[in-house]
């Protein structure tokens, strides 16, 4: 009995992670799904992982530490801009000259 005491007084680090679905995913970071995958295929963001063979979570920890680097490396302007597009080279509305 007082094995099954002291491992359940003792706080677990497993206790504290919380794991999210796509759903709330999308609300703490609003990209296009095709985008989340692509960074997550470059290592550029937190893995998913499967619970069981059809649910896929994330780590929220790993997901909100995400969300602030991005933020700290926008700050320090690591982070470029995308070019504006060329509208000259649109071949739908083209802009008159």
């Amino acid at each position: 009995m007082d094995r099954v005491v002291s491992r359940l007084s003792v706080p677990s680090r497993a206790s504290n992670k919380r794991a999210i679905r796509r759903p709330e995913l999308r609300k703490i970071v609003p990209l296009a799904d095709t985008t989340i995958y692509e960074l997550e295929q470059r290592g550029e963001f937190p893995r998913r992982f499967y619970l069981t063979p059809r649910c896929v979570v994330w780590d929220l920890a790993e997901v909100e530490d995400w969300v602030e680097e991005r933020r700290r490396a926008s700050d320090a302007a690591l982070i470029k801009k995308a070019a504006p597009p060329d509208v000259r080279k649109r071949t739908t509305r083209p802009v008159k000259q």
